[in-house]
């Protein structure tokens, strides 16, 4: 874009906005059961992705919100997608634009948050991690991978503030709960919060209930999933199962993020794939732990352990290796629809 054209964006978008009325709600009754993008990654692999269309594929299988990403930042694509998503009476997440790591970036960023506003996001997300234990080879890596994060977010967070958007940063196998909260209590920003991901603290050795606990208060959005665990050699196996068939106490957790927010949007993220390793007998998960910094205390490690032995998976865990394309396409789709019917008839989703 030119940035005249940027500058006309600026002036459109709220005016067109002012004059849209907001998506349809919620059934009666119930929180907002949305799709996370990568519960359908098998089939978009199949599909490829220019031919996999997100949105319709939501809707088709009953969900009320997705999250995607714009394809373009530019306001006619903007439009749209709103157009779409409001058609079906759906909420949309929209996958933040590329943050900013310097000043000169700002602008940019200003007028993509701009463009997202204008196709109606309830929120951003951000997954500004990989896993801990593969991505780092040193304490220190960490550390500054973690400075760069906030640094990013305190720039982020003005814009954020001005075109009244909220970011929701998930917990992505990246942080133990108490560093992500100390770190959004300390910005102290209404505009950046959670997308609280119900498993994936596993692998850094929380309980899910003091994951939650911890990180509730700051959350927008979540990824619902259930979990399963196994024992291997160097630590345990950790795998999305069918909601309802694995170890999390769901109920609960969805009473506390409703307790929060009575419309807490709620996005499946049952992702079909081989379970992950977890490798926490191996030297390489402990490098980016310190008794200072970042600690992990020795009272989690035999806890999640505990719950390993304690809660051996009722059948095998579920894998797509050597699964033929359209078999693994119709397991997910069958992990998907079995998820979405407990979240109605157990959860009140």
């Amino acid at each position: 874009m030119t940035r005249r054209e940027i500058l006309a964006l600026a002036g459109a978008a709220p005016a067109w906005l002012a004059a849209t009325a907001p998506a349809a709600g919620a059934q009666p009754g119930r929180t907002r059961l949305g799709g996370a993008p990568t519960a359908f990654r098998v089939r978009a692999r199949r599909g490829g992705a220019n031919s996999f269309d997100i949105v319709e594929h939501c809707h088709r299988i009953g969900l009320g919100g997705v999250q995607t990403s714009l394809e373009a930042i530019d306001l006619d694509s903007a439009l749209e997608l709103r157009k779409r998503v409001e058609a079906y009476g759906m909420q949309l997440v929209l996958g933040v634009p590329q943050l900013p790591g310097e000043e000169s970036q700002l602008f940019r960023f200003d007028n993509a948050l701009k463009v997202s506003k204008a196709a109606g996001a309830h929120c951003l997300h951000a997954a500004m991690t990989d896993r801990r234990y593969e991505q780092f080879d040193s304490r220190e890596a960490f550390q500054k991978d973690f400075e760069r994060c906030k640094n990013t977010i305190a720039l982020a967070e003005p814009m954020l503030r001005r075109n009244r958007i909220r970011l929701a940063i998930e917990n992505h196998k990246g942080w133990r709960a108490a560093e992500q909260a100390e770190w959004l209590k300390g910005l102290g920003s209404e505009w950046v919060g959670v997308c609280f991901d119900f498993g994936n603290n596993m692998a850094l050795c929380e309980d899910p209930l003091d994951t939650l606990r911890m990180l509730a208060p700051y959350s927008f959005m979540c990824h619902i999933k259930d979990m399963a665990v196994d024992s291997y050699e160097d630590g345990f196996l950790l795998s999305e199962v069918i909601m309802g068939e694995g170890i999390l106490n769901l109920k609960e957790m969805v009473r506390i993020l409703r307790e929060r927010d009575s419309n807490m949007p709620f996005y499946l993220e049952m992702i079909t794939r081989d379970p992950l390793k977890i490798p926490v007998f191996t030297d390489k998960y402990w490098v980016t732990f310190d008794d200072s910094y970042s600690p992990l205390p020795a009272r989690d490690l035999a806890r999640i352990l505990a719950i390993v032995r304690k809660n051996p998976p009722r059948k095998p865990l579920p894998r797509i290796s050597g699964l033929a394309p359209d078999a693994a396409v119709r397991f997910e789709d069958d992990n998907n629809l079995k998820c979405i019917d407990y979240a109605r008839q157990a959860l009140n989703i």
